[in-house]
């Protein structure tokens, strides 16, 4: 095993923090930054930091030419974030979407608003299963049909307030976006990556294990009609597999894996667990945003380079330094709210100890 991977905390405002960073020094940023939603009536969660584009800036300036940047956003706020880093000189390269199916709808009944407004009291009704007439916002699965031991706001009682039974707000969140942007290359793609190791993403370190689906045996005839590419590859005639034994190609769709069928097509991380969250730390963890740790892992693998260095502005609970830790990266977190540190003390050395007592073979370099 190499040594052991160097892990920075930083207290502080973010931009104060990066602007102390040497320029083109890190090769990768993967960071969650506050969704500006006011999440738990959270003030970092509403303070616009993630629309600043002077923070985009520094951070495009400490970037490697090439150097790419992750960075999850709320679904109704992610394009005034990704217009911040456009305009602080990234190029938008794609986005990936983190599906799952535990969410939860926050929606106004408006039936039961309409009653309420009316003066109209709706008696408490609770079921123990079967069939609920009310709007089913408290547990039931959309079509009025009631969890065990759920509570409902009983019948709509107004004329106005029956018209509009069943109607809501809000859908069931159900996928976050990733914004994808890269900092410009200095000259193609080949001489970038050889001269900063930046540019690119790691396709076969992050493809998609088939199962059982894989079959060697399965081949593709190729053309014996002559053809410059193929003149040029020596593949004329020849058979080459149709799988590649790496598994599938990374998409830009990644699932909790919920739902079977198609979802082995991708890359899948359900939500972080309990003990996730808590590793390291005996059930000290109280941030609200947790991101689990294999989908973390899986996205700086993706876009840093061997022995790389991520930055992470935004470190909160610390999971993006884990996950660096993991996967053998160095690491440079900023977090501002010094209560959440010693979480995140708490979990980096749990990983520093998982590193150095688990076979190489569960940490790829």
């Amino acid at each position: 095993m190499t040594d052991a991977p160097v892990v920075d905390v930083r207290n502080g405002d973010c931009r104060e923090l990066i602007a102390a960073i040497p320029s083109e020094s890190v090769d990768a940023i993967v960071t969650d930054p506050p969704y500006e939603l006011g999440f738990m009536g959270k003030g970092w969660d509403a303070s616009g930091i993630a629309y600043d584009v002077t923070l985009w800036s520094e951070c495009l300036r400490v970037l490697k030419p090439g150097g790419y940047l992750l960075a999850f956003g709320g679904t109704r706020t992610f394009h005034r974030m990704a217009s911040a880093i456009e305009d602080a000189g990234f190029e938008i390269r794609d986005s990936i979407h983190w599906l799952y199916g535990s969410g939860f709808p926050k929606s106004h009944d408006v039936s039961k608003a309409i009653d309420k407004a009316a003066g109209a009291e709706r008696e408490r009704v609770y079921f123990s299963g079967g069939i609920a007439s009310g709007s089913n916002n408290y547990g039931g699965n959309g079509r009025g049909v009631a969890v065990g031991g759920t509570k409902q706001s009983g019948y709509a009682i107004t004329d106005a307030a029956k018209q509009w039974q069943g109607w809501g707000t809000a859908l069931k969140p159900a996928h976050e976006p990733i914004v994808v942007a890269r900092k410009p290359l200095i000259g193609s793609v080949a001489a970038n990556v050889q001269q900063h190791g930046t540019g690119a993403l790691n396709i076969d370190g992050a493809r998609i294990d088939m199962g059982d689906e894989y079959d060697p045996t399965k081949i593709q005839r190729q053309s014996t009609t002559p053809n410059v590419n193929f003149e040029a590859s020596g593949l004329i005639g020849k058979e080459i597999p149709i799988y590649n034994a790496g598994g599938r190609w990374p998409a830009n769709v990644i699932t909790d894996g919920s739902i079977d069928a198609e979802w082995v097509r991708y890359f899948y991380s359900a939500k972080a667990s309990k003990a996730e969250r808590n590793a390291g730390l005996e059930a000290l963890n109280t941030h609200p945003t947790v991101k689990p740790l294999a989908l973390m892992r899986y996205l700086v693998r993706l876009v840093t380079p061997p022995g790389g260095t991520v930055l992470e502005p935004f470190a909160g609970s610390g999971t993006t330094l884990v996950a660096a830790i993991l996967e053998g990266f160095n690491a440079i977190g900023c977090e501002l709210t010094e209560d959440y540190l010693p979480i995140i003390a708490g979990r980096v050395q749990w990983a520093q100890q998982e590193r150095a007592n688990k076979p190489e073979s569960l940490f790829p370099e």
